[in-house]
């Protein structure tokens, strides 16, 4: 069993002074992760057993609202508030922000998620900046419009028919989605 906590340490997968300290608040986490294709969210109550995950969101359901899965920021809110819509039957009350070992940088992926999840109705309990106009896109659309027409840089998006010069347009319609 020991064997198994020494290698988690070792590898740099778990810091278990955070982790400790997170579960001595008694509260469930909140836990968002960014990866290479989008944006897993959770709602994690703690057991000696091992951890229960109550409810969670991927950033791979977005698809049925309308919006194109990435790992950016606003892909990061719309996910979380999400989580929050899925997990208002099964959990009220207050939660705790879980960062796991990314840096605590001021409007990352990671805080965006837990904006979204606040907007959506659920208690975080943390101090989470989030600068308005990058949860909502409004960097990618101003760089969108400054490149040069044809430009490879957001084929992806070209692909599924997104106008990313719009893209503000498309999250407040995605996000009116996942209100009701």
């Amino acid at each position: 069993m020991y064997r198994h906590i020494r290698a988690r340490r070792r590898s740099s997968k778990t810091n278990y002074k955070k982790r400790i300290a997170l579960l001595k608040s008694g509260l469930p986490r909140i836990i968002i992760r960014k990866s290479n294709r989008g944006i897993i969210a959770q709602l994690v109550s703690y057991n000696p057993k091992g951890d229960i995950v109550v409810s969670s969101a991927s950033s791979k359901e977005l698809e049925a609202q309308g919006w194109l899965p990435r790992a950016n920021i606003p892909t990061a809110y719309l996910t979380g508030m999400l989580l929050a819509k899925k997990a208002k039957g099964k959990y009220q009350g207050n939660v705790v922000l879980d960062i796991g070992l990314y840096k605590p940088v001021k409007s990352s992926v990671v805080f965006a998620g837990a904006r979204g999840a606040v907007d959506g109705g659920m208690g975080v309990i943390n101090s989470i900046e989030v600068d308005q106009d990058r949860i909502s896109g409004k960097h990618i659309e101003d760089y969108a419009r400054s490149m040069k027409e044809g430009s490879v840089q957001f084929s992806a998006y070209g692909k599924e028919k997104v106008e990313v010069k719009e893209i503000r347009a498309l999250f407040d319609e995605v996000k009116k989605k996942i209100l009701t």
